[in-house]
């Protein structure tokens, strides 16, 4: 294989390879007939990237020697990358870049003509593969977005880069919604900040999808498709179907077309509602009676479920209080407190060992316990009689 980049293609093939490098640690390379292909993936497989660069994007192109199959072969993405790392040399001082396929000595040469003569010769060791290519079409997704990448690229601009997730959606009016992806923390104090941006049925050159609809992917690699076709003032498509099911990333041009297939959260986005009508804020539902554990329901069930529950109410109270604290306003506790009283008071200790009840517990529960049953009013009477001996 032997291939002559000339002029500002340079600076194309080394954007390209740019853009690969935000997603894989490897890069395959292989002639074609339709012309060259450099392609990745990465470490976990969601994500997967191509470039097929036509024959007419070279000034010469051979994709094998008459008579042998075309080579495959699968380098570093860092050697590759070393290679076209500053773009801005490539386009001042490089006039023409060759990249050509050594099988005796297991090379790939990249071969830099640079200005007054000053050639860059760089030998990559490569190793054999198989063909990567991932099964996707277009065609079979019922949502499709394209707009300049320019106007994509400028809404993304205010996200945070240390961002993981965004959530591309179609809010009211048709408009195109880009918001940060947060997960549902632990704890609900901690409020993170959210960047949403809005875009224009306008600004897209074809908006096919309804609204409410909505995916979650990785930033990094739609940006890094973004650093590519910006600066080319290519056109991006976007074609994606139900969340769970991968995004296809597309830019086409008569000499080269591009595609990222991205993974998305198979779960649902949590504000999904808001993109599609307006609701008001709805409460929490209420702890509903057959939800919270009775002690008089457990009589039918195993001792199985009966620990499993008992175990999910004492872990799920911070402080231990009366029952009545969890319950609904439908249900009301025991109020007697008999013998049934005097058997918790014995398995308390049993219950969290070694560690006291808390204090508003020991206070309610032990002031119930040794309340007494009758206290008669009055003086009380006295039932020994006065000593004659004293006096």
């Amino acid at each position: 294989m032997k291939c002559l980049v000339t002029g500002g293609n340079v600076k194309v093939l080394g954007k390209a390879v740019h853009s690969l490098s935000r997603i894989g640690d490897e890069l395959y390379l292989e002639p074609l007939e339709d012309g060259l292909s450099l392609r990745t993936v990465n470490s976990s497989r969601s994500a997967y990237a191509c470039f097929l660069f036509a024959p007419l994007f070279f000034q010469q192109y051979q994709a094998a020697t008459p008579g042998q199959d075309p080579l495959r072969c699968k380098i570093l993405m860092k050697s590759f990358l070393s290679v076209f790392r500053s773009l801005t040399m490539l386009e001042k001082t490089v006039e023409k870049c060759c990249i050509s396929l050594n099988s005796r000595s297991s090379r790939l040469v990249v071969q830099l003509h640079c200005k007054y003569g000053v050639r860059k010769t760089h030998n990559l060791s490569f190793q054999d593969c198989e063909s990567l290519q991932a099964v996707f079409d277009p065609a079979l997704c019922p949502h499709v977005l394209r707009a300049p990448a320019r106007v994509l690229g400028e809404a993304v601009l205010p996200f945070p880069p240390a961002l993981a997730e965004v959530t591309l959606g179609i809010g009211r009016g048709r408009r195109v919604i880009l918001r940060s992806y947060q997960e549902e923390e632990a704890d609900s104090t901690v409020k993170a900040m959210v960047t949403e941006m809005s875009i224009g049925e306008e600004d897209f050159q074809q908006l096919q999808a309804q609204e409410g609809v909505a995916i979650t992917f990785c930033l990094k690699e739609f940006r890094g498709l973004l650093s590519f076709a910006e600066p080319a003032n290519l056109s991006l498509s976007i074609h994606f179907d139900a969340p769970g099911r991968p995004a296809i990333f597309a830019v086409e041009d008569s000499l080269l077309n591009g595609h990222f297939v991205l993974a998305t959260l198979s779960e649902p986005y949590p504000h999904s509602q808001d993109l599609r009508s307006p609701e008001p804020c709805r409460p929490a539902p209420q702890l509903q009676a057959h939800s919270t554990p009775h002690l008089d329901d457990f009589a039918n069930d195993d001792i199985d479920s009966y620990m499993i529950a008992m175990e999910t109410t004492v872990g799920s109270e911070g402080s231990r209080a009366l029952p009545s604290i969890s319950l609904s306003p439908g249900l009301q506790p025991p109020c007697s407190l008999g013998p049934h009283s005097e058997e918790e008071d014995e398995a308390e200790p049993s219950t969290v060992p070694g560690t006291p009840p808390p204090k508003k517990f020991r206070s309610l529960f032990f002031g119930s316990i040794l309340a007494p049953a009758y206290s008669p009013q009055g003086p009380s009477p006295v039932l020994a009689e006065d000593s004659e001996g004293e006096g």
